[in-house]
Formats: C-alpha cells, structure tokens, sequence
C-alpha cells in the first residue's frame, strides 16, 4: 500500500512540474500582407525554426519560447518577384509568457531594373512631323499625344531627348527631355509642345 501511495504521489508532483513549467512558454507570431498568389516565403526566429508561408494572413512559428527569452524574426528566403520587410520583429517573451503577435510582414513587388522613356506631345498640326530621338532609338511622330521610345533604360542610366527634325514652319519645344532613371523606376515625362 506504501508503493501505491508513493507512486500516486510521485505521479501528481510529476503532473504539477510539467504544467508549471509550460505555462509560461509563449508562440511567436503575426501577420503576413501583400505577398503575391502562388508564391512562398521562409521565415526564421532566432535564426532557427523556419516557417514557410504560401498565403497572406496570420502565423505563429512552431516553437515557443520561454518568458525572458529574446525573439528574433527575419526572412530567410523572399518570394519571386517580391522583397518581403519585417517590422516589430524583434523583442523580449513578457515575464507572464504573453503571446506575441504583432510581429508583422509585409511584401511588395520589386521595382524594375529598367524603365522606358515617355512623353506627351500637343500642338502638331495635321498632316506635320517632328523626329526625337533618344540614344539608339528615334521616333517620327504624326500625332498628338503619349508617345514612348522602344528601349529601356536601366534604373541609374541617363537618357537625353533631342528633336531631330519638324517639319517647315513648326516652331515646336521641348522640356523635361534628360535625367537619370531614379529608384522609384519612373521619369517625369517629356514634352513636347508645338
């Protein structure tokens, strides 16, 4: 009878052990945004525990940690096509073992490498011409309205737009016709007013 009571005993200090010792063990999650349908991305926390996510919405990563315990989480591998940012992602586990969950993930589409120039021309009387040209690339326009040049040019290349020719008695002019390609992958248009 001492063994049974002994063996209950050992069994319930056992029980009272393992549930005070996970209780204060919190996940760590939040939520991804702007990621691109059919495409994937890989997070880490604390660069181990990687989570593959396919579909925007909320996460929580498979291990918990412990309250104190620093959390970490950052992208280990960006989708296709997307560069994915992490904001409050960093942090320490509250002493309660709160959840986290205002970890967030956000991911946009990448810019361009390249950008085409483009431009707007008014003012051109029927049955009358002007020639730009631009690098390698030129344009005959017969027409008012946007017009664009065939070649891209890469983020950080310098373009610079001349008129070549018009036709007799035009008297056209041109604006906003040279720059760099910035960052942001688009120009403010040229113009050409006849």
């Amino acid at each position: 009878m001492i063994k049974v009571k002994t063996l209950m005993l050992s069994s319930l200090v056992g029980l009272v052990i393992a549930g005070c010792g996970g209780s204060s063990n919190a996940p760590i999650g939040g939520t991804l945004t702007g990621l691109a349908g059919g495409s994937t991305l890989t997070l880490l926390n604390n660069n181990a525990n990687p989570l593959t996510l396919g579909a925007n919405g909320f996460f929580t990563f498979s291990l918990y940690l412990p309250s104190g315990s620093g959390y970490n989480v950052t992208v280990n591998s960006q989708p296709i096509g997307q560069t994915c940012s992490v904001t409050n992602g960093t942090g320490t586990v509250s002493s309660n073992g709160a959840a986290v969950t205002n970890v967030a993930v956000n991911c946009v589409a990448n810019l361009p490498n390249n950008n085409i120039v483009f431009g707007n021309l008014t003012g051109l009387p029927a049955g009358k011409q002007v020639v730009l040209t631009n690098a390698q690339d030129t344009l005959t326009l017969t027409v008012n309205g946007a017009f664009a040049f065939p070649t891209a040019v890469p983020i950080g290349g310098s373009y610079l737009v001349s008129l070549k020719s018009q036709s007799p008695g035009l008297n056209c002019t041109t604006a906003n016709v040279s720059g760099t390609i910035p960052a942001t992958g688009f120009i403010t248009q040229v113009v050409v007013s006849c």
